[in-house]
C-alpha cells in the first residue's frame, strides 16, 4: 500500500507578519506623504521619526532608507512583532541604515528618547484607547516627543460602513486578505475586528490579528488634540479613482469633504 499523501495546508505555513505587510502597509507611500507635509509646513526636510505601535517597524526601515541622515525610533509593547521586524526588516537594511533605527519594547506612554520631527500612530492603533482621558494622555505624551517644529500624524477611518458588522476581501494573487468587522456596539461605539488570510488550497489563517477598538471621529480627534496642547490640526483626505470609485491613495489638505461610506484620512497636528 502506498503512503498517503498529506493534504496541503498553506495556512499552517503562512507567516502572518509577512502577509500583513503585503496586504496592509505601503510604508514608502507613508514616508513620501510625511516628508511632503512636513516640508510644506516648516520649509525644511524632516529627519527624525518616531513610530508608535510600530509592530514590525516597516515604516522605520523605509524612513531611514529614504535619506542617509534620517533617524527612526520604533515603540511597541509586544516583543513578537518587534523580533520579527528585527529579523526580517532591519536585517535587510544596509548596515549604515540599520544603525539609524532604534526599537524599544515598551509602553508608548512611557518610552522616551531624543525629540523628533515627526511622530506617527498609524494603522488606527490609537483606537485601543477607549476613553477621552486615556486618549488625551496619549496625545500629550506624543506632543512631548516632538521638537518645537514637529508634527504628530494619525490615520483614521470612518463612514457609514464602519458602523456595522461586515466582511471585505481583497485578492492578492497567492492569498486573499479578509477584513472582518465582527461586532459593532452603538452605545459604546466599540468595534471588534479581525484579519484573516485565505489560500488557494482552501485553508484559512483565522483571526491572525484581532483589534478591540473604539471608533473615534475626525472632529473628536481634532478637539482632543487641541485639548492636549497642539497648536493646529489639519485633515488630509483621500481622493477617489473615478474608474473604480475606490480611494486613489492621494491625500490632500481639505477643510470639508463629501459624504463617503468608507473613508481613510490623516490628521496632522502641529506641536
Amino acid at each position: 500500500m502506498g503512503r498517503k499523501k498529506k493534504s496541503r495546508n498553506e495556512a499552517r505555513r503562512a507567516d502572518k507578519y509577512a502577509l500583513y505587510q503585503r496586504a496592509v502597509q505601503v510604508p514608502e507611500s507613508d514616508v513620501s506623504f510625511l516628508r511632503r507635509i512636513f516640508k510644506r509646513r516648516f520649509g525644511r526636510p524632516a529627519r527624525s521619526l518616531r513610530e508608535d505601535f510600530c509592530g514590525t517597524a516597516a515604516l522605520c526601515c523605509s524612513w531611514v532608507e529614504a535619506h542617509s541622515k534620517n533617524l527612526a525610533f520604533g515603540v511597541d509593547l509586544d516583543p513578537e512583532p518587534l523580533n520579527w521586524g528585527r529579523e526580517n526588516n532591519l536585517e535587510l537594511l544596509r548596515k549604515k541604515d540599520e544603525r539609524r533605527v532604534e526599537l524599544f519594547e515598551g509602553d508608548v506612554l512611557e518610552v522616551s528618547h531624543e525629540k523628533v520631527d515627526v511622530t506617527v500612530a498609524f494603522n488606527f492603533s490609537f483606537f485601543l484607547f477607549k476613553t477621552r482621558p486615556e486618549l488625551v494622555r496619549y496625545f500629550r505624551k506624543a506632543r512631548t516627543t516632538l521638537k518645537d517644529e514637529g508634527l504628530f500624524v494619525l490615520d483614521v477611518f470612518g463612514g457609514s460602513e464602519a458602523y456595522r458588522a461586515m466582511e471585505e476581501t481583497t485578492d492578492h494573487g497567492d492569498f486573499t486578505y479578509c477584513w472582518e468587522q465582527a461586532r459593532y456596539e452603538p452605545i459604546s461605539n466599540e468595534l471588534l475586528c479581525h484579519i484573516h488570510f485565505e489560500f488557494a488550497d482552501g485553508s484559512r489563517l483565522k483571526k491572525a490579528f484581532t483589534y478591540d477598538w473604539r471608533l473615534w471621529s475626525i472632529r473628536e480627534l481634532r478637539e482632543l488634540l487641541t485639548e492636549a496642547g497642539f497648536s493646529k490640526t489639519e485633515v488630509y483626505w483621500e481622493g477617489t479613482d473615478t474608474s473604480t470609485w475606490e480611494g486613489n491613495g492621494v491625500f490632500t489638505h481639505r477643510k470639508s469633504a463629501d459624504d463617503d461610506p468608507a473613508f481613510v484620512a490623516y490628521i496632522a497636528a502641529v506641536r
